[in-house]
């Protein structure tokens, strides 16, 4: 009987049972498309990913990413979880950094030991259609008063396009109840499939943002904690100068309105030609087994 090793992580943690949930399978080279994706359908979190190859290179790996849908070319937090499980289980410790090859392109991965956190390093955005507030209103069940007339609300790609929506207030954001079928309609003419909502007000007062991410077209009605979109979005805050400036670090809060608290630091600048995206997280290991195939 054949079997494969994999791991469970929470990524973007702030202790066990916190932050986003993934499956990390290792030597999946000899799994076929059709395998990969019924496994991500089985396991059911947000991503599931498997290590395909070894690179000739000491440290790089092809990684693919399948949601419970679909395949995606890149993602945040199971880049953080996956860098975490290689330097646990394939790698030594002191391993610094690493580079995980994806569809979108190969992302560095380095390890902070002072605060044991992982970062990644996000490719250069795009930016993308500006929506109309209305409309987005409609499918989040919000006034358009709501939003903040300040910035617009755009897609936006490191990898992984995402619409990134400006809020007034906590309390809006909690208010927020998706309406499925103005969702569908609304990404029918869009680059994008996730919408993620942003807050200057949080549930703690160290925190600098409060995000929700919602991505009903890959089988995630709400995600815990969402590493690509909120790189989109820190290019975003430069771009636009959110804080009133080009340089940011901040903590940004997500997942309290599922009960799966999570905490992304964000650092970005932009020089006026190149945007420095880096998101980081804590990442907590919670099971390990072997998968019957």
């Amino acid at each position: 009987m054949k079997s494969i090793q994999y791991s469970i992580v929470d990524v973007f943690a702030q202790g066990k049972y916190t932050g986003n949930q993934l499956a990390v399978f290792q030597d999946a080279g000899t799994l076929s498309d059709k395998d990969m994706q019924q496994i991500a359908k089985e396991i059911n979190f947000s991503e599931t990913t498997f290590i395909t190859s070894t690179s000739t290179k000491k440290g790089e790996y092809d990684v693919r990413i399948f949601t419970p849908n679909e395949e995606v070319p890149f993602a945040g937090h199971p880049t953080l979880g996956t860098a975490y499980v290689i330097r646990e289980e394939l790698e030594e410790k002191d391993t610094g950094e690493l580079i995980l090859h994806y569809k979108a392109g190969p992302t560095p991965v380095t390890y902070d030991e002072q605060k044991d956190v992982l970062w990644m390093k996000q490719s250069q955005p795009t930016f993308g259609k500006v929506l109309d507030k209305k409309q987005v209103a409609d499918v989040l069940n919000l006034e358009e008063a709501h939003i903040d007339t300040r910035f617009p609300v755009q897609e936006v790609s490191t990898g992984l396009p995402v619409i990134l929506v400006p809020l007034i207030s906590l309390e809006v954001a909690k208010k927020i109840n998706v309406d499925k079928e103005k969702y569908f309609k609304l990404i029918e003419n869009t680059e994008a499939k996730a919408i993620m909502v942003f807050s200057p007000e949080t549930y703690h007062e160290d925190h600098q943002l409060n995000v929700r991410d919602f991505a009903d077209y890959y089988g995630v009605p709400e995600d815990a904690a969402t590493g690509s979109a909120n790189g989109c979005l820190a290019a975003y805050l430069v771009k636009y100068r959110y804080f009133k400036q080009h340089v940011i670090d901040i903590r940004v809060e997500q997942g309290y309105e599922i009960g799966r608290p999570s905490l992304l630091h964000v650092k970005a600048s932009y020089d006026g030609e190149n945007f420095h995206i880096k998101v980081g997280g804590k990442v907590e290991m919670i099971a390990r087994g072997e998968w019957i195939l």
